[in-house]
């Protein structure tokens, strides 16, 4: 008996040193793997190709949204709109003219013809609007454009900070000023040659009736639209297994809704 007792102890005490083993060895595995950020491919007609790394530490919520949409190929045949030398160049507008917003459909939430589908924003994963997002606006990262809502009114802030949607804008030099206002999300890694390309295209202003200002003079009107089209032909991006889901996302702001409930005055019966 005395002898079977000792060979089960020792089994015992093999087993727990395989156990103990497995489990170091998990544990070793998982602190040293290497976890690859996700890369984009962007693929410019007739200019070459832009490759990007995203990093979902600094701006999960933006990252899961860009992710999302490229998979459903929502920035296939979009195009850079918006160009302005020595600054950015900005695209990710499904109406070509920076006025559009993504709905949820785009996402691949809904069907397209679902009475619940809608437009969308997400959150501004910025200093200003309450996140530790350490990533700068230097020559090459890429983040998320948003509207400015503050020239109607200066409380305006929370709005406009969480108005992003699909929209993105890729830095051509160090724009300092726009650190901790904007989601800086990733970084080109190659292509760069393609992004100061796309900058030095020929640019036009908006071809619009004339406006004036409160003074009564002409506005001046921004030259930052390409005069022939910089399209988008493809968007991938390669996750390396991890699945990022799908953002959380928000309501649009609505002017309509912001004049009646702050003025009482329904501009609705205006429109036709």
């Amino acid at each position: 008996m005395k002898k079977i007792s000792n060979i089960l102890t020792i089994i015992a005490l093999i087993a727990i040193l395989v156990l103990i083993g497995t489990v170091s060895y998990g544990y070793y595995k998982k602190i040293t793997m290497e976890v690859k950020n996700p890369i984009v491919t962007m693929e410019i007609q007739n200019f070459g190709i832009i490759k990007l790394e995203l990093y979902p530490e600094e701006a999960p919520e933006t990252v899961s949204n860009f992710i999302a949409l490229a998979k459903n190929g929502f920035y296939n045949g979009l195009k850079f709109h918006r160009v302005v030398k020595d600054f950015m160049i900005q695209g990710g507008d499904k109406n070509g003219d920076g006025t559009g917003e993504p709905e949820l459909s785009d996402l691949g939430l809904v069907a397209e013809d679902d009475p619940n589908n809608r437009g969308y924003c997400i959150t501004g994963e910025f200093l200003a609007n309450g996140y530790e997002n350490k990533l700068k606006n230097v020559e090459g990262t890429i983040a998320m454009a948003r509207a400015d809502y503050t020239s109607y009114s200066s409380q305006l802030t929370t709005e406009s900070y969480n108005s992003g949607g699909s929209q993105f804008f890729i830095n051509t030099v160090d724009n300092s000023s726009l650190d901790g206002s904007y989601t800086v999300f990733g970084k080109v890694i190659e292509g760069m040659d393609v992004v100061h390309a796309i900058e030095n295209v020929e640019v036009k202003a908006e071809e619009t009736d004339e406006t004036t200002s409160e003074t009564g003079k002409e506005e001046e009107k921004e030259v930052s639209i390409p005069v022939n089209d910089v399209v988008i032909s493809n968007v991938s991006v390669e996750t390396f297994g991890i699945d990022y889901g799908t953002p959380e996302t928000l309501e649009p702001w609505n002017y309509n809704d912001w004049v009646y409930q702050t003025y009482g005055i329904d501009l609705t019966q205006y429109q036709n």
